[in-house]
């Protein structure tokens, strides 16, 4: 087992099934190579708000379906307003709507149903790039 400090995933969506979906799909690592998960879970837009400006996060999925607030907004309003804002992933109504995911400025898109391989690459993808971006000391 690895010393590296678990990596700090943000998991956003008012459905509490969504939010286990991604869960299930990543498990405790989604890739051999990468340090565990530690999953954050926020089903409101000020609790992630309040997740992200506390900082630690390594990677936010967040849901782009989700009611009041969608996670396509909030991940522009996170790139907009976070300096060295983490990675996000933003999972979609439906693989057509991956340009939306551009628009809102997140790195990675899934769509709904979630495909746990799909889920577990992009996310793998997407840790691997912070890790190479963190200074030494916290990685």
């Amino acid at each position: 087992m690895s010393s590296e400090r678990p990596l700090k995933v943000l998991v956003y969506s008012d459905d509490r099934t969504t939010r286990e979906s991604v869960r299930l799909a990543l498990g405790k690592r989604p890739a051999a190579d990468l340090p565990e998960l530690e999953y954050v879970e926020c089903a409101t837009e000020p609790a992630v708000i309040k997740s992200m400006d506390k900082g630690g996060i390594d990677l936010a999925i967040l849901d782009g379906e989700a009611v009041p607030a969608g996670g396509m907004g909030i991940a522009r309003q996170l790139k907009d307003e976070i300096f060295r804002c983490p990675p996000i992933l933003v999972i979609t109504g439906r693989p057509q709507d991956a340009w939306l995911a551009t628009w809102s400025r997140a790195e990675g898109a899934v769509s709904h149903p979630i495909d746990p391989v799909r889920m577990a690459e992009v996310t793998a993808d997407l840790l691997r790039q912070r890790l190479a971006t963190l200074p030494a000391t916290t990685a």
